[in-house]
This record gives C-alpha cells, sequence and structure tokens, in this order.
C-alpha cells in the first residue's frame, strides 16, 4: 500500500511540475522583430544581437523580414498584432508604417532598433547619427586640406541614415573650397554596393580627369565598397580619392586594412544596440516606467591605424 502511495505522489508531483513548466513556455514573452533591411550587415548583427539577449531570458523571437519593401512592412505589422504578441521591435521609419499607432491602441509596445523616433515608439536605441557624419565629413575635410570634390551616398528613406547625409552636407558646405559633385541614393534592395558600384562608374566617366574625383563619402559601408569597386575597375585608385563610411562591417574592415581607397569608417555596436533593446523590453514588461526615448550605443573611428583591433579571425 505504502508503494501505491509513494507511486501516486511521485506521478502527482511529476504532472504538477510538468504542468508548471508549461505555464511557463505559455507565459514567455512572444517578441516580434520587423524589418526591410535583414540583407544590411549591421541589421544582421542588431538583429542576432538582440535574439542571443532574448533567448537568454527566454522569450520567443519571430523576425520578419520584407527584402526591401517598407509598404509590405506595415501589413505585416497588422498580421502580427493579431497573433497576440507582447512587444514589437522595428528596424525602419516608423512614420512609414501607419499600423504602428494599431499597436499602440492595443496596448502593445513599439520598440525602435536604429530606428526614427515618434509618439508610436516608445524607445528607440541606435548610434549618434550625427556624431558619425560629423566625424567622418570632418575626416574627408582635414585629408583634402580643406579642398576638393566630393561624391556623397545617402539615403533619406530611412532616418537613422537620412540624418547622416544632412550632417555631412551641412558640414561639407560650410568649407568654401569643398564642392559636393553629386548626391546619390543607391538602391538597396540588394544591399547597395552593386548599385553604388554602377552609379560611381557613372560619375568616373563623366569625370574623366585625374584628380576630378577628390572623396567618396557614404552613409554606410555598402555605397563606399561599392565606390571602391568603380575605383579600382577603372584604374584611379591611384589618384589618391579618399573613401569614408559607417559601420565597419567586416568587408570595410578587411578593405581599410589593405590601406587603399577606403581610409575610415565608424564601428557601431550593433550587437550592443540588440542587447540594449531587449533591456528596454525587460524593464518595460518588469512594470517600469521609461522615460528616455532615445538610447544611444557608443561608437569608435575605424582607420588603418587600429583596423586591425576590430577584425574577428574566422
Amino acid at each position: 500500500m505504502l508503494r501505491k502511495v509513494t507511486l501516486l505522489l511521485v506521478v502527482f508531483t511529476c504532472a504538477t511540475v510538468l504542468g508548471m513548466g508549461m505555464a511557463v513556455a505559455q507565459d514567455a514573452p512572444v517578441i516580434a522583430v520587423l524589418t526591410p533591411y535583414l540583407t544590411q550587415p549591421g541589421t544582421q548583427f542588431m538583429v542576432e544581437g538582440f535574439q542571443a539577449a532574448a533567448e537568454s531570458r527566454g522569450w520567443t523571437v519571430n523576425v520578419i523580414d520584407t527584402a526591401g519593401d517598407v509598404a509590405a512592412l506595415n501589413s505585416r505589422v497588422q498580421d502580427v498584432l493579431t497573433q497576440q504578441v507582447d512587444a514589437l521591435v522595428i528596424n525602419v521609419d516608423p512614420s512609414q508604417i501607419p499600423a504602428l499607432s494599431e499597436a499602440a491602441a492595443a496596448g502593445i509596445p513599439v520598440f525602435g532598433m536604429d530606428a526614427g523616433s515618434t509618439p508610436d515608439v516608445l524607445v528607440n536605441v541606435t548610434s549618434n547619427g550625427y556624431e558619425m557624419a560629423a566625424v567622418t565629413a570632418t575626416y574627408i575635410i582635414d585629408r583634402l586640406n580643406g579642398a576638393g570634390r566630393v561624391v556623397m551616398f545617402g539615403f533619406n528613406a530611412y532616418p537613422p541614415v537620412q540624418k547622416r547625409g544632412v550632417v555631412a552636407q551641412s558640414i561639407f558646405g560650410n568649407t568654401p573650397d569643398i564642392e559636393i559633385v553629386e548626391f546619390i541614393e543607391p538602391d538597396v534592395t540588394d544591399g547597395g554596393i552593386a548599385d553604388s558600384r554602377a552609379r560611381m562608374d557613372a560619375i568616373l566617366a563623366a569625370n574623366p580627369e585625374p584628380g576630378s574625383i577628390s572623396a567618396v563619402w557614404a552613409a554606410w559601408d555598402q555605397p563606399a565598397l561599392g565606390a571602391l569597386q568603380a575605383i579600382e575597375a577603372a584604374g584611379r585608385e591611384g589618384e589618391g580619392i579618399v573613401i569614408t563610411g559607417i559601420d565597419a562591417n567586416p568587408q570595410a574592415l578587411d578593405a581599410i586594412s589593405q590601406r587603399g581607397n577606403f581610409e575610415a569608417s565608424i564601428a557601431q555596436d550593433f550587437s550592443g544596440i540588440g542587447s540594449l533593446v531587449a533591456e528596454q523590453i525587460e524593464r518595460y514588461l518588469n512594470g517600469e516606467t521609461l522615460t528616455q526615448r532615445v538610447i544611444y550605443a557608443p561608437t569608435m573611428l575605424v582607420t588603418t591605424a587600429n583596423a586591425a583591433d576590430f577584425i574577428v579571425a574566422p
């Protein structure tokens, strides 16, 4: 009889533990991450950083990428809202996603991961675009001794990148002997390298004289890499054309370490941005009131002098 009672207690205990485990699993927060830019290395690193931080907390993460189609992201947000998620994380211009207002109405918080800031976004974690643009634009001005012709690559459809272009244009415009040859917004569907190279090919063809192009300022690394390819393909790498980017992605770091035309970029802490977003979500879910609407992750200028410090060995 004692053995039967003991067996029943064991079965009851196991069932209770399993039931509690199922309840915990069912109560685990579900977070949706939405972006049209997953082909961009920076976005990939941010998403991976967020996923690692979320999984360490026992959360479920659903990543949705619309492959450059911002309009499609709006309908995907509406789809997600029917799935009882606990929070949305966006990597896109929030002003282009009207459905975010529906999230607010439903009581679902929206967090920006290198996005813009609107009333629908509770907290946006990003890098300081004004600072990064100022550092790289100033780098070019100093390298050119304040005089030269600069090609610019930007992307106004995405707030963190748009502000970089505005700041750089302002700084170049405040230097009398710096001329902006053209401001280019490349097609970013495939990441931006191919179209940037094609656009730079055309500019080089239209300016064939040595020294007619002094520098290329790019709001992120992909256009800088495309411009580098065009310059090398045209056999004009010996003209001393200075190239800067922003992000310090692996390809850019490799190019900078070669000590060629690509001279500088800005290292952003993409994984750190993802982790900081997770921290903000955790605070919100724990009932804290979040008062800081924008949080900046640290950045650092990368040149030939320190590029090796950022390259991760295979």
